[in-house]
């Protein structure tokens, strides 16, 4: 189990800067989304590099993939909410010992929160003993 009740699925790793770009690329847009277009909506790589890293994220599951003509194209196989909410499930276990108030008071080492802030996390806490919140 990793932070706050969200589950590490076995198998499931985390995506590599590089492949978490053109992730946040394939989310950002209506699916599905073209090799082509995915190229031209970036512009730190070819479009050879394109292909290898849209290839490593179908491999490992992020991507599913079709090609009905020539080009390929992509849907996530995984919504950008649930991938950073596993991420930071598993940010807050592993350097947090899966505590909230420990990684809350990391945030603020030498300052306090603000006072929009502290009524924003009250409100939240209040919801979350009623059974409405998350």
């Amino acid at each position: 189990m990793y932070g706050m009740g969200v589950k590490w699925m076995p198998g499931y790793t985390r995506i590599p800067e590089a492949e978490f770009e053109i992730m946040q690329i394939v989310w950002s847009q209506p699916s599905p989304i073209s090799s082509i277009q995915v190229t031209g909506l970036q512009v730190k790589w070819k479009h050879q590099t394109v292909l290898t890293l849209l290839s490593r994220l179908t491999k490992r599951g992020y991507l599913r993939t079709e090609k009905p003509a020539k080009d390929r194209f992509y849907t996530p196989a995984i919504s950008k909410d649930e991938y950073l909410r596993r991420e930071t499930g598993y940010f807050i276990e592993k350097f947090h010992q899966n505590s909230l108030v420990d990684m809350i008071s990391y945030l603020y080492p030498e300052s306090s929160p603000s006072a929009e802030d502290i009524a924003k996390l009250e409100e939240w806490l209040e919801a979350v003993k009623r059974g409405d919140g998350a």
